[in-house]
Order: C-alpha cells, then sequence, then structure tokens
C-alpha cells in the first residue's frame, strides 16, 4: 500500500454569492488548482463553510450522483423536480441526477458540510429518472468502541443505495486511540481530517502524520490493514473508499 499527503495548499479553494460561501476542494476540478482531480469513480470533493446566510441559483446536473453531508448548520434543497428540503446536522441530501434536473442550495445560518460527487456508468445514468432523497442523523447506524465513534454513511446498513460504488464513513476518534480500516485489493481510502492530527500506520510502513485539514490518500494493490491514531487531541476524519479503477469509460472534459 501506498500513502500519498496532500497539504491545503495543494487543494483547490473556490466561493460562492460574493464570499459568503468558501470551499476548500480536497478533489476539484480540472483548472481550480487542485493537485488531485479524480480517484477511480470520486472525482469532486468539496469543503464549505459559510459564516451566514448564502446561496447558489439554479444550476443543471445530468447523470452524476451527488452527496451532501451537513457537519454542523442547516441547508435548503430546491429543484426541478418540485421537490423543497431542508437538511440539518448529521443529515444527508442525496442527488441521482440522471437524465436531468436544476436545483438551487441556500445556507440558512452558519455552516459547514461537505458536497461529493461520484460517477456511475454515464451512458447508463442519463436514461434513469432523477431522483432526490433525504436523510437524518437517525437514519445511519453509528457504533462507539474503544474511544471510537464510527457513523456509516455509504456502506454496509446505510439507507443510501448508489449505483456508484463507493463507502463513506464519518469518523472521530479520541486522543490516544486507535481506528483499523481493512482495504481490500485495488481499492483507494480518501480521508480528510477535519478536526485534529493524527497518524496512518501500514503494516510495513513507519507512520505517516497528517494534520487537521490534510488530505491522505492510500491505494493498495493487496489486502492490508490501516491503523488511524489520534495524536494530540481527539480526531474527527471522513473517509471515502472506491475502487481503484472502474469497468466502465468515465468522463473526460473535452479540451
Amino acid at each position: 500500500m501506498e500513502i500519498k499527503m496532500i497539504k491545503p495548499q495543494d487543494q483547490a479553494y473556490g466561493e460562492f454569492d460574493n464570499g459568503k460561501i468558501t470551499e476548500q476542494k480536497p478533489i476539484g476540478f480540472s483548472g481550480e488548482g487542485s493537485l488531485i482531480n479524480r480517484l477511480g469513480p470520486l472525482f469532486y470533493w468539496a469543503w464549505a463553510k459559510s459564516t451566514g446566510e448564502g446561496g447558489i441559483g439554479f444550476h443543471p446536473h445530468q447523470g452524476f450522483e451527488i452527496l451532501t453531508y451537513v457537519i454542523k448548520g442547516r441547508g435548503r434543497h430546491q429543484d426541478t423536480l418540485g421537490t423543497t428540503s431542508e437538511v440539518g446536522a448529521g443529515g444527508v441530501q442525496v442527488m441521482q441526477t440522471g437524465s436531468g434536473v436544476h436545483h438551487a442550495e441556500s445556507i440558512l445560518e452558519p455552516y459547514e458540510g461537505f458536497q461529493i460527487w461520484l460517477e456511475p456508468h454515464l451512458s447508463q445514468a442519463i436514461k434513469r429518472t432523477p431522483t432526490y432523497s433525504k436523510y437524518v442523523h437517525e437514519d445511519f447506524i453509528v457504533t462507539s468502541e474503544n474511544g471510537v465513534m464510527v457513523k456509516t454513511i455509504l456502506g454496509e446498513h446505510s439507507p443510501i443505495n448508489l449505483v456508484t460504488d463507493a463507502k463513506m464513513y464519518d469518523v472521530e476518534i479520541r486522543n490516544g486511540a486507535a481506528y483499523k480500516y481493512a482495504l481490500s485489493p485495488n481499492r483507494t481510502l480518501a480521508a480528510l481530517a477535519i478536526r485534529g492530527n493524527g497518524a496512518f500506520s501500514l503494516d510495513t510502513h513507519a507512520p505517516a502524520h497528517f494534520a487537521h485539514k490534510d488530505f491522505v490518500i492510500v491505494q493498495s494493490g493487496q489486502a492490508g490493514e490501516i491503523a488511524i491514531q489520534a495524536a494530540d487531541q481527539d480526531l474527527r476524519i471522513f473517509l471515502i473508499e472506491v475502487p481503484v479503477e472502474v469497468d466502465y469509460p468515465l468522463y473526460r472534459k473535452p479540451r
């Protein structure tokens, strides 16, 4: 297994609504300045923050599966399917954009959250009817053991069913505790430390230390176990696992 560490200065940044919403993007679009533009079917990851109200007007999406995870605050979603929906802390909204949909996003109070874009087989996805789904924190399985709390957002026993092969976890690790994660062959684990510092340890490597806001990527050619440990303070880290490669063509923006 190989570990890559992407520091904040090598990630992309963006803003909306005259700077009311700011974004750090571990995975940004081409030309936005991020060192990483894609990990298999995961091709966009924005960490948005706002100190008050803000919004993004109606804009179109087609084909992709888009997940918004609210860490703090409250947001409102509107779309051309006739949906008006509010999502609070710990909640998730999912758009499977299919043949196409327009939506608008509003932030209603101080906010922090992720937006994740995943790519199914687009030639099939664009034939599907677009859908919107909302989930609250209580819909998800949360386990707590030995100083580690894990919320499964995508994966076994999650209420969310995407077409794209992906797993997602919100993990909180007490200072000095460690979380062990088994990574299967030919898989990528992407991690963003949103609170605290820590270290990744692999079977045959010295610990790789990371800090708050660092983006960590682990890719496996064979199965292995990863230990993620909090250092100096409690750690909150968000994990996404996807295949290194998929068996369908991935979108490439025309030049």
